[in-house]
């Protein structure tokens, strides 16, 4: 027996909404989704009439469905908004090269702008070189590092006032569970925030609008909109360690539905003690991007490669300086044997 619609339209229902639990037909499941996005963006004053905002786009589900939305409600609501895309080939073979195709049909069917930037401009290296020297315990390290920077650059290269991630509510509940299991209270904090930089300390901010949006709804939404998506999962992914809190947070949501919200409400409102020393956030002195350690981690993994030493920003410090004056002195050691020769 058909099912009404839950919001009184006179329609039958299709779905029940993983988030409430709402049963809505096609059209008010659209609407809900979109409002709700709004409801945030408006709440938490992400944008500012005329401002430039660059989408960090990946051709994958969010990043469609953000650009989707964002060109959506900036009609709807008047922003007043000047939408672009920027995005990263991190130099993945056999996906990233074919995601970037998704990208450039992005571009089309918003007529946004779109700008690519490689990790081998940037850095003078590919993911694919960087998996061949350090292996593929540690290669997610390296490519969020440098693409976390890469979006930095290129938002400075296209003077954009922000940067729109389509980052969801799993994935920053993910991001929750996996500091408490790391210990790490300087991110703990941090990867709830719905905006983080801005213009007074010399960064470019980044906002999440899809924060509160769950993955299954983005999925569903993308589905139903037919909006084209790149959906094969990265070949160096299934060892990173964030696949672990997934895969611990499905199960939670098997349960519990609202986990997920629940997760990143606790962590909102997680305060650290005022005797823990928090890593102060500022501009690395080699290559001028945001920081909280001198040098960046960006330039500490990109020495470490460019010296031979892939695994010099890998764990502790400390074991990096030893990596490091360990080399100094040997390359010491064979110029003086040279010198001696002759």
């Amino acid at each position: 027996m058909p099912v009404p619609c839950g919001s009184n339209c006179g329609r039958n229902a299709f779905m029940r909404r993983p988030k409430t639990g709402d049963v809505l037909c096609k059209d008010c499941f659209f609407l809900a989704f979109e409002t709700e996005i709004h409801n945030t963006i408006q709440q938490e004053q992400l944008f500012r009439s005329g401002e430039k905002v660059a989408i960090a786009a990946s051709g994958g589900k969010d990043s469609t469905v953000l650009a989707h939305v964002m060109s959506v409600l900036n009609d709807r609501y008047k922003y007043g908004l000047n939408l672009v895309l920027l995005s990263i080939d991190e130099g993945i073979t056999g996906y990233r090269d074919d995601s970037l195709k998704t990208v450039a049909q992005n571009r089309d069917d918003y007529g946004m702008p779109l700008r690519v930037l490689s990790y081998q401009e940037l850095y003078g290296w590919t993911m694919d070189r960087i998996v061949a020297e350090i292996g593929r315990s540690n290669n997610c390290t390296f490519c969020g590092v440098f693409r976390r920077q890469a979006l930095d650059r290129g938002a400075r290269l296209m003077e954009v006032d922000c940067v729109a991630t389509g980052h969801n509510a799993d994935d920053i509940a993910e991001t929750v569970i996996m500091n408490i299991l790391r210990g790490d209270t300087a991110r703990l904090r941090r990867c709830c925030d719905i905006k983080t930089g801005s213009k007074e300390a010399d960064t470019i901010p980044r906002v999440k609008p899809l924060k509160y949006s769950y993955e299954k709804e983005i999925v569903m939404y993308a589905h139903f909109k037919k909006l084209v998506y790149f959906s094969t999962e990265c070949v160096f992914a299934p060892n990173a360690y964030r696949g672990h809190a997934r895969a611990f947070l499905k199960d939670l949501e098997k349960v519990r539905p609202s986990a997920i919200m629940d997760i990143i409400h606790a962590g909102e409102q997680l305060q650290i003690k005022g005797t823990v020393k928090k890593p102060v956030r500022g501009i690395c002195g080699r290559c001028g991007f945001v920081s909280s350690q001198q040098p960046c981690k960006a330039c500490v993994l990109l020495e470490g490669l460019n010296r031979g030493l892939p695994k010099l920003g890998i764990g502790k410090r400390s074991k990096g300086d030893r990596m490091v004056a360990l080399q100094d002195q040997q390359l010491r050691e064979k110029a003086r044997l040279v010198k001696n020769d002759f």
